[in-house]
């Protein structure tokens, strides 16, 4: 298929939901901005946000300006929304970067908290930085975190339990790879390229990091603002049919010159 203008590219974020009117409910997405500001860690996805977030309304307006989330706080219930002009400016920002690291054959780390959604996404980016030289970054074995083990497959780490990839926004998985690294005696990646915890966690310790989120994890969103993360790519993380991520991940990788 055509790789997409940018045009095409946000009229395909709405039609498949990836952006725009999202199944993500206005309930979740506030009820996960509230225990994010009461401090529950979380919902901080590795970050140490302190107390500078303890007003939910804050965290609303961070939301609505980098997510496109309704503004407003009297909406409390129903659909909510992704603005999906905000998720391909995101995409235009974590191509850059994916350039740079590209220029630079840097160290790249690749993980998903989300392996159902995106790890093909995570995957083809992937390779594509390795076939422009960068080196991807093989995590040390027998890794724990969590009741699991975290492993790699297809060149992105995740949390497997039970011979079952699994669904997780902890940042420990990702505490454990970068201490294992350093441990080994290893150097860190210059870039890590996530979600969830995985993100926050690499953008936490000092590591270059560019992390998908969607409008109910707002912790990444805070994190870009605060400069913990260089970007985070508002996006449902989760729909129905993973395939449709491929013209998203076609734009991003064309963006970025890897393709």
């Amino acid at each position: 298929m055509p790789i997409p203008s940018r045009a095409a590219l946000v009229g395909h974020l709405v039609q498949h939901r990836i952006a725009g009117d999202v199944a993500t409910p206005r309930e979740n997405n506030l009820s996960h901005y509230r225990q994010l500001a009461n401090g529950d860690r979380h919902y901080w996805l590795g970050l140490e946000l302190g107390d500078r977030w303890s007003d939910e309304q804050d965290v609303l307006a961070v939301m609505a300006e980098r997510c496109g989330v309704n503004d407003d706080p009297g909406h409390r219930a129903g659909q909510d929304t992704i603005d999906p002009e905000l998720t391909a400016a995101a995409l235009d920002r974590l191509a850059a970067r994916l350039r740079k690291a590209a220029a630079g054959r840097e160290r790249v780390l690749f993980a998903t908290g989300h392996p159902g959604g995106l790890l093909d996404v995570h995957r083809r980016t992937a390779a594509a930085l390795r076939d422009a030289g960068c080196e991807i970054v093989r995590i040390p074995g027998g890794l724990t975190a969590d009741g699991g083990m975290v492993f790699q497959f297809a060149d992105v780490a995740m949390l497997e339990r039970g011979a079952t990839l699994w669904h997780t926004h902890s940042p420990a998985p990702m505490a454990a790879i970068l201490d294992g690294l350093e441990h080994a005696g290893r150097p860190l990646p210059d870039l890590v390229v996530a979600d969830h915890g995985w993100a926050g966690c690499a953008g936490q310790r000092g590591i270059d990091a560019v992390g998908y989120a969607d409008c109910n994890d707002p912790a990444l969103f805070i994190g870009e603002a605060e400069g913990a993360l260089q970007v985070t790519v508002p996006l449902d993380d989760h729909i129905l049919d993973p395939q449709a991520y491929d013209p998203m991940t076609d734009y991003l990788l064309d963006a970025a010159g890897l393709l």
